[in-house]
């Protein structure tokens, strides 16, 4: 894909179990740290209601946790209190997460410059079935509202008519692929000009996830806890909740417009299964080969140029071999190199976020290229006997790796929904761009705003830790992007400084 038609990512938002934003997600994945939680009596008691759960000798106690599910800040959106009450969890988040991923592209919705689309998937809502459905006086009374505030058609238009979004807005449901198929079609309806920026991702939120889970020989899930992806050991996966969201632009907007590009999606597919395989729920060779091979068609891009691949890597018996299997077929079309690519799997740190798979791998790779470290894949020891690893272009990345060398850092993601519907996605690093003179400037206002006394004061401790730390000559660049990239609220501060530790000290 010519530069003309690559998209820039310029923000992100995530939370995951151990992480409350993307950076605490990375410092993570970079130590090597599983985020799955062990779960005590008192956990699942609480969670199922039945001490007989304990004795189950098939539970499995762990999950990946997103702390916080309960809170939400319902005023800052114009929402009520039983509005709060009613809705999803997972669109709560989304909402938060959505104006975090804008804020951190410099984007301000309000200043109406750009029009903007959204492209997301979310769970089943939990929160419906295990919450509201048997409140029979909130149902009789408020049936209408609960169904706008749970139903996953209205995920994206919640975010689109709370923020005043006015490009495109859908809401996308491929199952485990969602939200990477999210950002295939926030893609495509970026190249076709149907907005300016585009929100992609997806969320899943299980909220009973402090009851463990039971294990059932032959299903996905880990007798004991873990995901070993590619591992000799491998039985399963363990489910999490996580939501994530990136903004993407055209790259050739994002070069002029001067935004911190993290990374550049070079091309993407999406295809299906169809019928060429064992059944309904299983994984197909030709399916995923297919879709790996059709976006390095679209990025232009040769297999022995990648160097890494963000895996599916659920940690199944059937479907890591068949990953791999399909993996090397696609590649082996443009190289016979071996052992040249590296291979992970995010779910070993965090589990399988479901719908929001794709986009916590899809994050992790953006930051891989952009930073030029490859993170360890977990609990990887012996390979899986049906894995020819000597001779495909693949290794298991066990250990955390410096990624060096001529070429662009560039790598794959791959998410495959059950029900055949595969996605990948070419992601490389970010281009070099010289400073301008100006954003060396010795001196900058640095505003920020809230819309309350309480909120400001929040916000001027949060700008004081980031400003504080910022080890840039001048701080231009950071007051350009305060002023112009971020809502203006009622209650507004500002600080005039020459360097980060002045800025943090007049702030805090």
């Amino acid at each position: 894909m010519s530069d003309d038609r690559s998209i820039a990512v310029v923000g992100m938002g995530l939370r995951a179990p151990g992480a409350a934003n993307a950076e605490e997600f990375w410092q993570s994945l970079i130590r090597g740290k599983e985020s799955i939680s062990r779960l005590g009596d008192d956990d699942l008691i609480a969670a199922h209601s039945d001490p007989t759960v304990l004795s189950s000798p098939d539970l499995v106690r762990a999950a990946g946790i997103l702390d916080g599910i309960e809170n939400f800040d319902a005023a800052y959106f114009g929402y009520t209190p039983r509005e709060a009450e009613i809705m999803d969890p997972q669109q709560r988040f989304l909402l938060e997460v959505a104006v975090e991923a804008l804020e951190d592209a410099g984007c301000d919705p309000a200043s109406g410059e750009s029009t903007t689309g959204v492209f997301l998937g979310i769970g089943r809502s939990g929160y419906f079935l295990h919450h509201l459905l048997p409140r029979t006086d909130l149902m009789s009374s408020f049936a209408r509202q609960i169904s706008l505030f749970n139903d996953k058609d209205f995920a994206a238009t919640q975010i689109s008519h709370r923020l005043n979004l006015t490009g495109p807005s859908m809401t996308i449901g491929t199952a485990c692929s969602t939200s990477l198929v999210s950002v295939h079609q926030a893609c495509k309806s970026l190249l076709e000009f149907e907005c300016d920026v585009a929100l992609a991702g997806g969320a899943t939120i299980n909220v009973l996830q402090y009851g463990g889970y039971q294990y059932q020989e032959g299903n996905i899930f880990s007798p004991d806890g873990h995901c070993r992806a590619f591992d000799a050991q491998a039985r399963g996966t363990v489910g999490g909740s996580g939501v994530g969201l990136v903004v993407l632009k055209r790259l050739s907007d994002a070069v002029r417009d001067g935004d911190a590009i993290r990374a550049v999606i070079r091309g993407s597919a999406v295809n299906n299964d169809g019928a060429d395989k064992v059944g309904f729920t299983a994984p197909s060779v030709a399916g995923q080969a297919g879709v790996v091979f059709e976006a390095q068609q679209v990025a232009g891009v040769d297999a022995d140029s990648i160097g890494y691949v963000e895996a599916h890597g659920t940690g199944t018996p059937l479907g890591d071999p068949i990953e791999v299997s399909a993996l090397t077929e696609a590649f082996r079309v443009s190289t016979s190199r071996r052992g040249f690519c590296a291979l992970g799997s995010v779910k070993t740190n965090v589990g399988h976020l479901d719908t929001a798979a794709g986009i916590a791998g899809f994050i992790k790779a953006v930051l891989a290229v952009e930073r030029g470290v490859i993170p360890p894949s977990l609990h990887f020891r012996r390979p899986n006997p049906e894995i020819d690893f000597d001779s495909s272009p693949f290794f298991v990345n066990a250990e955390l790796r410096e990624w060096s060398g001529s070429l662009p850092r560039r790598a794959g993601v791959s998410s495959f929904g059950m029900g055949g519907t595969n996605a990948h996605v070419i992601v490389e690093q970010p281009p070099e761009v010289e400073p301008d003179a100006d954003s060396v400037a010795d001196w900058g206002v640095l505003v920020t705003s809230g819309k309350s006394v309480d909120v400001l004061s929040r916000q001027r401790v949060r700008l004081a830790k980031c400003v504080a730390e910022f080890e840039g000559g001048g701080l231009s660049d950071v007051a350009f992007t305060l002023q112009t990239g971020r809502e203006h609220h009622e209650f507004r501060a500002a600080v005039v400084a020459r360097c980060g530790g002045d800025a943090g000290r007049a702030l805090a």
